[in-house]
């Protein structure tokens, strides 16, 4: 089959289209046949090798984390799913792949498809709808009322992060650019900080959590509009001794991860908050549980832009080169 590969590390001409051995399907498995595949920061981050001490890829990998398309063969213990099914998923970390025309998934981090998506818009929501709900519901807990601040809200994790939260009860503000203020206030946030015309740290306030996707200074100034007991949750800053135990990785690697992490623990410690790390997790019964809202249009997908399938290179420079507008940027494979 064909699909697109990283050859070395750090090299953008290293990733490639090549032929590849179809996928070996085990009993759990359902092999997919993709018709879309969307692009995400992760992919240009194991692409450059940054995350090699914590996903050590023998290469050459096929890049793509996210995934649509339909059901083409079943393992033998496959309960859940038949030949044919339109489904959705991120695949697991340690099988990533889906910047190719098959790709064989555990059954548990499969679901059936919202029958309101087209293929492009399923394939862009798997990564971030995970990353909100397990930031969201599951770490944050979040309650009616509460207040949430999701930076870059015309992200791909933004744009749904906030939808999100907003059905969860909370009153939402977003930072963004002066061109996607509409986009994002119709998305459902409350408070819209222009970071081209305001420094967000001096407008807002008493905070319960903070969503983080940027990183650097900006997560470190997210600490100062948390109210007593908050949380800043980044899925961009450095990772955490915690993140090291769930991951398994070895004492050296955690000691490592707790270093990297000191300095914005120590910070968040002397305000009475919390940071934390989160490298989201495949999840069939997760993405079941947001396929309701997604038919109810309460979580609508933002696709940015739809390339070819042999046009991934320029995918991912056009989504690392910043001009992508809102949301995701897709590849049709078909």
């Amino acid at each position: 089959m064909r699909a697109f590969t990283v050859e070395r590390y750090g090299d953008k001409a290293g990733v490639r289209a090549r032929e590849v051995p179809d996928p070996e399907v085990g009993a759990d498995d359902v092999l997919v046949r993709i018709h879309a595949a969307s692009v995400n920061p992760l992919d240009r981050m194991i692409r450059d090798g940054e995350l090699k001490a914590i996903l050590p890829y023998r290469l050459p990998v096929v890049l793509g984390n996210d995934l649509a398309g339909i059901v083409v063969e079943v393992g033998a213990a496959v309960t859940r799913f038949a030949v044919g099914d339109e489904v959705f998923a991120r695949p697991d970390k340690d099988r990533i792949g889906t910047f190719a025309e098959l790709i064989a998934v555990h059954q548990d981090d499969v679901a059936i498809k919202p029958a309101t998506l087209t293929m492009e818009e399923a394939a862009s929501l798997p990564l971030v709808a995970l990353t909100s709900w397990q930031a969201l519901v599951e770490r944050a807990n979040i309650q009616p009322g509460q207040r949430v601040l999701v930076h870059a809200g015309s992200g791909g994790l933004g744009t749904i992060a906030i939808q999100l939260a907003k059905h969860l009860g909370a009153h939402v503000a977003t930072t963004t650019s002066t061109a996607n203020v509409d986009l994002v206030k119709r998305l459902g946030a409350d408070v819209v900080v222009d970071y081209k015309k305001q420094a967000f740290e001096t407008v807002l306030h008493d905070y319960d959590v903070v969503l983080d996707s940027l990183g650097g200074e900006t997560l470190l100034k997210s600490l100062d509009v948390l109210k007593p007991g908050g949380q800043v949750i980044s899925v961009s800053g450095p990772p955490d001794a915690a993140f090291g135990r769930e991951l398994g990785a070895n004492p050296v690697i955690r000691l490592v991860m707790s270093a990297l992490s000191s300095r914005i623990r120590r910070r968040a410690r002397r305000r009475n908050v919390t940071y934390s790390f989160l490298f989201m997790k495949a999840s069939g019964d997760q993405l079941r549980k947001l396929t309701p809202l997604i038919e109810a249009g309460r979580i609508r997908p933002v696709v940015d832009t739809v390339f070819s399938f042999e046009s991934a290179p320029e995918a991912l420079e056009y989504l690392e080169t910043g001009r992508a507008k809102a949301g995701k940027v897709v590849l049709n494979m078909m």
